[in-house]
């Protein structure tokens, strides 16, 4: 990690392994059995993802354009597993229709909130125009098209407001920051997508003074009576991130359907099968995880001006042991956590992460949790920072990320409570074993 200003190396010394072990009573010997655990679900998929698609696209006003008309397809930085397969069906059924489409990259502050950063992040999700049969266009500028109640400026893309129509492309989730009728999907799509890096900041700042609740429908509104968007690709995932729903709906019925399909969504939106822990240990946060690196609907914190934290699930400690590869260095989220293995630090593009804060105004998300420099440090600390009074006792749980919450290890006192639960599988417990750097020597 290097100072931009000085072009030296930040005198960061975090303490070694010996030190910390030398501040707990505890020893490893102390710490509990760990088992596997596996949630199981009967979920609702669709078979052929493409078919889906090509038939949401019927119930949208594609008739009304004429051959050659250009159409705009937005495509975000979430890690949604059907995007690419959407993507293309809808780039492959507009060009059978004699249209001209082209894909844009529609993500606030995402890749630095510059245009290459923005194509690196698409074709890290494996959108690439090779794939698609189609341009991919993502340049940042945006024209002021109306505005809010407050008279703040509502923004909209350049290259959408060029197209002949629009169609918007998101899945329909429960957002990190809030609740309420509109959270991820189309209509944020709209405001955040197509607004690009300004406008995600405008509304950011407009939801600190009135809430997420008010602010993205009436500009949602704004959007779709000024730009040509016709309606949207509406996608409902099932707990293992596959689509369970892809529906088409035309622009004047957006902010009536949307709500019906988040209250699906919400429905089956995978999360922990243990509501209780001492700690939470993540193997990876990330952008393309969550917009906030991890779920909050998961680990039930929010850290957002003006909202509350959910009762449950209720954790004492958070630990994430590394950031993914497809952040790109944006390390937003870090600062839900209690404690952070060295490498999540070695990792951070301070650049990144702080114009992503800056775009959607909570500081404290980006904060640097307690470093740790082993998961061997880590659990250590569990047991001198949780109240537990002998460490066997402690309730741990990790997963591989908050995507993936079906697949756990889990601590013997927690074993012993999922055993009670006809929906998950509990595997038979064994000790706590590290390798000899001190890190986890069992794998998920």
């Amino acid at each position: 990690m290097t100072d931009d200003n000085a072009g030296e190396p930040i005198p960061f010394q975090f303490p070694t392994a010996e030190r910390f072990a030398a501040w707990s009573d505890a020893e490893t010997g102390d710490l509990p059995r760990f088992a596997r655990a596996t949630k199981h679900r009967d979920q609702p998929a669709i078979d052929d993802v493409a078919a889906a698609t090509r038939a949401a696209l019927a119930d949208l006003d594609l008739d009304s354009l004429s051959p050659g008309a250009s159409v705009a397809i937005t495509a975000g930085s979430r890690g949604i597993r059907d995007l690419p397969a959407v993507l293309s069906a809808t780039v492959a059924a507009l060009q059978d229709r004699g249209l001209d489409p082209f894909v844009m990259a529609a993500m606030g502050s995402h890749g630095g909130a510059t245009a290459e950063g923005q194509a690196e992040v698409l074709a890290s999700l494996g959108i690439t125009e090779e794939w698609l049969g189609c341009p991919i266009r993502s340049s940042m500028a945006v024209e002021t098209v109306g505005t809010d109640a407050d008279g703040r400026p509502v923004h909209a893309a350049e290259d959408a407001l060029a197209a002949d129509a629009v169609v918007l492309v998101n899945r329909v989730k429960a957002h990190t920051d809030y609740n309420g009728d509109y959270e991820s999907g189309l209509a944020k799509m709209a405001v955040v997508g197509l607004g690009k890096h300004r406008g995600a900041e405008t509304m950011h700042n407009a939801a600190l003074a009135r809430g997420f609740q008010s602010v993205i429908p009436e500009r949602a509104r704004v959007l779709f009576a000024e730009t040509p968007v016709i309606g949207g690709v509406a996608i409902v995932e099932n707990a293992d991130e596959r689509a369970a729903i892809v529906e088409g709906v035309p622009v004047e019925e957006i902010l009536d359907r949307e709500p019906e399909l988040l209250a699906r969504s919400k429905e089956l939106l995978a999360t922990l099968p243990v509501s209780d822990l001492d700690m939470l240990v993540l193997d990876g946060i990330g952008k393309e995880v969550s917009g906030t690196g991890m779920d909050t609907n998961v680990v039930g914190r929010v850290r957002f001006h003006g909202q509350p934290d959910p009762d449950e699930p209720a954790i004492t400690r958070i630990y994430v042991r590394s950031l993914t590869e497809g952040s790109h260095g944006n390390a937003l989220g870090m600062g839900l956590a209690d404690f952070v293995h060295q490498r999540v630090v070695r990792a951070v593009d301070l650049a990144d992460t702080y114009v992503n804060v800056a775009t959607s105004g909570e500081p404290g998300r980006a904060k640097l949790p307690f470093v740790v420099p082993t998961d061997e440090a880590a659990l250590l600390m569990a047991a001198s920072t949780t109240g537990r009074q002998h460490p066997g006792d402690l309730r741990i749980a990790r997963i591989r990320n908050t995507l993936d919450p079906d697949e756990l290890l889990v601590s013997e006192p927690v074993a012993e409570d999922l055993r009670d639960d006809p929906t998950v599988t509990v595997g038979d417990p064994e000790p706590l074993a590290f390798d000899a750097d001190g890190e986890f020597s069992r794998t998920l």
